[in-house]
């Protein structure tokens, strides 16, 4: 054989392998894996990169999810994947509009492939650090709309912001605080919201409507209503409010909490103004005010809370005692307690007594327990330094009764007082009131000197 034609015969198997190795290559694409790394994708490394992701496509997210825990090859893998037209298409549903929107705690199947696909991204940027994992997290959900502030036209009728706020729940479930922060502020700054803030609080109450209504969302739907222990729900609402001064502290709690509009889902300001409203109406504002005063709030004290709510009830003006009243009992005995108590401390003996009433007024209309209202009344004078005091603050209670009963009286005589008119209903409410509760202190007197 020549040496021409030897040279030829030894050539053609080298050539071989050279194709053979590029089309491997090509398929994972790789240029440089090594061994170990190609054992750890176990039977997939003679799949060609299309063959697999097919088989992906078949798979639940929940499963893609275990099997991105199996190597940290094959997590790189889904990470590319998930950038992929086809891994978008399969991942990131959209139908938000279609669905009736479910109340909390019900599993709508939108919001579970939310949690599976946030489990996802939690596994498989587990090795990344918090900056490059919101990062590579943001630019999978970029093209989203719906889970942007201002990328859905209708609010209120999709499901968008609440998917977003499971998937961050689930993505971020026991994440050391300082991450959370890092967490909080990389959305505060990609959603703009402290520009957005600043313009409802700073301006007239309902007149930046369709943003307050926006905010409102943003903050409920993705960064509060998810979370399942009180320390973290606590977490983020401090995060919102703690910004910002006393003022506007109040005026966002309210625009997040206080009642809407059942036709348009329009905060109500005027509401706490114009006349008595109802329990439902006051519930979110008590909770969150419950939140911010328990153990979880590590960052507020007695006196931030109490001063909070002393401002809340001037939101956007002065609210009608009987608003306060009713609030305060929906918060809690520990936080009316200290409520009242302060003002007993700084020597506010008239208001104190003028609210004092309107609470047993509250316990009448709301059906709650006489009794409670009496222990509240004698917690409250021991507050007093004299008995002086006391006594002073006791007689101003009993005059705060006469007076609203006498004004009431006047309201009715004034108006045509039939059957319906509130204005007698609420004359009706007081004197059944007071006597219900001089009732509840006459048995206790009775109880106390039978037993000595």
């Amino acid at each position: 054989m020549s040496s021409s034609a030897r040279s030829c015969h030894s050539s053609t198997p080298s050539h071989k392998h050279r194709r053979s190795s590029r089309r491997s290559r090509g398929s994972w694409g790789t240029t440089d894996m090594d061994s170990q790394a190609l054992s750890a994708l176990g039977d997939f490394q003679t799949l060609p990169l299309e063959i697999f992701h097919m088989v992906l496509n078949y798979l639940s997210v929940k499963d893609i999810s275990m099997l991105s825990m199996v190597s940290k090859t094959i997590s790189h893998y889904l990470i590319n994947y998930i950038s992929t037209s086809s891994g978008t298409r399969r991942l990131l549903l959209q139908d938000f509009h279609n669905l009736e929107l479910p109340a909390r705690g019900e599993g709508a199947p939108l919001l579970e492939h939310y949690k599976s696909l946030g489990l996802l991204l939690k596994r498989c940027t587990l090795l990344l650090p918090t900056r490059d994992r919101l990062k590579y997290v943001h630019k999978v959900l970029a093209e989203v709309s719906c889970f942007k502030l201002n990328g859905c036209a209708s609010p209120l009728h999709c499901l968008g912001l609440r998917c977003y706020g499971v998937f961050l729940q689930i993505l971020t479930a026991g994440w050391d605080e300082l991450e959370c922060h890092r967490v909080f502020n990389f959305l505060w700054e990609l959603s703009n919201l402290a520009r957005k803030v600043q313009t409802v609080v700073s301006s007239k109450a309902g007149s930046a409507r369709k943003l307050e209504l926006r905010i409102r969302l943003y903050c409920r739907r993705v960064l509060l209503n998810h979370w399942i222990h009180r320390s973290d729900s606590a977490f983020w609402l401090t995060r919102i409010l703690k910004p910002w001064p006393i003022v506007n502290q109040a005026r966002l709690l309210y625009l997040i909490f206080g009642p809407v509009s059942s036709l348009d889902g329009y905060v109500v300001w005027q509401k706490m103004i114009e006349r008595p409203t109802d329990e439902t109406s006051l519930k979110g504002l008590a909770e969150a005010i419950k939140l911010l005063y328990g153990t979880e709030a590590r960052e507020w004290t007695a006196d931030d809370v109490i001063s909070l709510v002393d401002e809340l009830s001037v939101v956007p003006q002065e609210w009608l005692m009987e608003n306060n009243a009713r609030l305060l009992l929906l918060s809690g005995s520990n936080i009316c307690f200290t409520f009242l108590a302060s003002k007993a401390v700084n020597g506010r003996a008239m208001e104190l007594a003028r609210l004092m009433v309107f609470m047993v007024l509250v316990c009448e209309k709301d059906l709650y327990c006489m009794d409670w209202a009496v222990k509240m009344m004698q917690k409250v004078c021991k507050v007093f330094s004299t008995p002086w005091e006391r006594n002073s603050f006791l007689q101003c209670l009993e005059n705060a009764f006469a007076r609203m009963v006498m004004d009431m009286l006047q309201a009715v005589l004034a108006g045509v007082h039939g059957e319906e008119d509130s204005s007698f209903l609420n004359l009706f409410y007081l004197v059944h009131a007071q006597a219900n509760f001089h009732k509840e202190i006459l048995f206790m007197a009775m109880r106390s000197s039978s037993s000595t």
